[in-house]
């Protein structure tokens, strides 16, 4: 295939293409700027590691919500329409996140946080859910190819959002570093406007929404569901409701019931429309894959500058997070050659890529130095690279009649998983591993005397004792050699809790790469990989 855009599907392609590359692009600024500025926000207000994770969570959640809505609705209203309500979110979301001060009271601080990022996601999936179907429509020859140039602006944002926390971190307030995202978020509302767009193969032919979900079907939507159910019980009932109740009805037996009939009530509607179809097997198989996925990658990502941070120092965590992030950008550029000349097809490089991951991350934990690090960090980055776009591609190639709409679901499990599972999870496990190594070590009485004024608790795991993010934060602003005996220990605990972390994370590349692998195993029976016609798929 040529290298060069296919633009037979819309004269507009190339142009398409780079603006949803923009939209994409501001996501990741954002991102990576909230990464820089959570030990801010920990000095400031006094959150927990697991409380940081729960607002880097909500920076997934709301991106489930609004990449799912957006993908059920976008062949029906258009994706110009989508495009005005992500623009419009992503104004409102700077007013918010914004808005707090030290003067407010931690509660009223953290459900501020929570809320601007909370919106800022929603419209982050709102714009997703129109730029990935969009370029699998406008490129249906090379879908791998292209959707990881539209994502190689992911890592491109991050690279910009973490310079400039690296260059103004200090001289700049965080809500002014924060509100720099707006300025790529005009740029691709500029590019975006007054232009028209194609639609998909599975709309363009006339399928209804059931007739698109079939392939989703009840074992698809029970992925979501259990996840939606997970967001409701947690993330709202346990922290948003909670906080401005300051009521135990919330996380009591009586709200987990209504979470139950959230994440169930999607199942049940998936079931009506589609007429009870169970799902094909292999999507269902996608989505637990992406799951672990979007906590792998984009949890990892979320923590992985403050873990590096505290393993070395915090400018050399920022300047890891770059590195990795140009990496990234670099490396999506080329999945056309590895295809063409590795001749690998989209399930090898996943298998590969999560090899990658697993080594990477294990030597993350244990570097020591910078060249240690930066070797651990080009190992990882290689592994983390073609997941997410190859994923998408996969979908768009096998399941062509579900439109945008699969390829959305499966973008917001594992956003939602992120905001559920991993960014929180590695939240608790730091709080958890660095409590630990207090407790191993007999020296109990520093974490009792410097522990936050809430615990760490965090799905079915014991309830933790977390150490303060402000003393913690001031402890490591002391030069090494002038702190105190306690200065000194919680600093080398948390040292400790974020290798821990690191090594527990590495699990979950293991996970997606026997999935991967027996995938291919699959592929191989039925004479090999090759991308599926509207018709060849519903006769599958």
């Amino acid at each position: 295939m040529s290298n060069s855009l296919d633009t037979t599907t819309a004269p507009n392609a190339k142009r398409l293409l780079w603006a949803g590359f923009m939209a994409i692009l501001a996501a990741g600024v954002g991102f990576a700027i909230r990464n820089g500025i959570n030990a801010a926000w920990a000095a400031e207000f006094g959150f927990t590691n697991l409380q940081n994770g729960l607002i880097g969570g909500a920076g997934f959640s709301g991106f489930c919500f609004g990449i799912i809505i957006g993908g059920i609705i976008v062949d029906k209203i258009g994706y110009g329409k989508l495009v005005i309500t992500a623009f419009l979110l992503h104004v409102l979301s700077a007013v918010v996140t914004l808005m707090p001060s030290a003067a407010m009271g931690q509660q009223t601080a953290f459900l501020l946080l929570f809320s601007g990022t909370f919106i800022f996601a929603l419209a982050n999936g709102t714009l997703e859910a129109v730029a990935n179907p969009l370029v699998a429509t406008l490129f249906p020859n090379n879908r791998t190819h292209y959707l990881n140039i539209l994502h190689a602006s992911w890592p491109a944002g991050m690279i910009l959002g973490a310079l400039i926390t690296l260059v103004v971190g200090n001289d700049w307030s965080w809500k002014a570093q924060l509100g720099l995202y707006l300025i790529p978020t005009v740029i691709y509302g500029f590019m975006f406007f007054g232009q028209s767009f194609p639609k998909s193969e599975a709309s363009s032919k006339g399928f209804s929404l059931g007739e698109m979900m079939k392939d989703v079907g009840i074992l698809g939507a029970s992925v979501a569901g259990l996840l939606l159910y997970l967001f409701t019980r947690d993330a709202l009932g346990g922290n948003i409701l909670a906080g401005l109740t300051g009521s135990d009805f919330f996380v009591s037996s009586s709200w987990n019931y209504i979470s139950m009939a959230v994440g169930a009530g999607f199942v049940l509607w998936v079931a009506v429309i589609t007429q009870f179809a169970i799902g094909h097997w292999m999507l269902f198989i996608l989505f637990l894959a992406h799951g672990i996925l979007g906590s792998l990658e984009l949890g990892t990502d979320s923590w992985i500058e403050n873990i590096n941070g505290t393993i070395l120092t915090p400018s050399l965590g920022k300047i890891l997070f770059i590195f990795a992030s140009a990496m990234m950008f670099g490396l999506r550029f080329c999945s056309h050659w590895i295809e063409s000349t590795l001749k690998l097809s989209p399930v090898a490089i996943l298998f590969v890529c999560s090899l990658f991951a697993i080594a990477g991350l294990y030597l993350a934990a244990g570097a020591t130095g910078v060249t240690a690090a930066f070797g651990a960090m080009f190992i990882y980055s290689i592994g983390k690279t073609f997941f997410w776009p190859t994923m998408l591609a996969v979908v768009g190639d096998r399941f062509p009649r579900t439109g945008a709409v699969a390829m959305s679901i499966m973008g917001g499990i594992g956003m939602l998983s992120v905001g559920q599972l991993g960014g929180p999870g590695l939240g608790y496990g730091k709080d958890r591993f660095t409590s630990e190594h207090l407790i191993e070590t007999n020296q109990t009485a520093i974490l009792e005397a410097n522990k936050a004024e809430k615990s760490s608790k965090w799905l079915g795991f014991d309830e933790v004792v977390a150490l303060d993010g402000k003393k913690i934060a001031a402890a490591k602003e002391v030069e090494q050699g002038k702190r105190t005996a306690e200065q000194q220990a919680m600093v080398d605990a948390e040292i400790s809790g974020s290798r821990k972390t690191l090594r527990f994370d590495a699990l979950l590349p293991c996970g997606m790469a026997v999935i991967y692998l027996l995938l291919l195993f699959y592929f191989k029976t039925i004479g090999g990989y090759r991308p599926l016609t509207v018709e060849e798929a519903s006769k599958a």
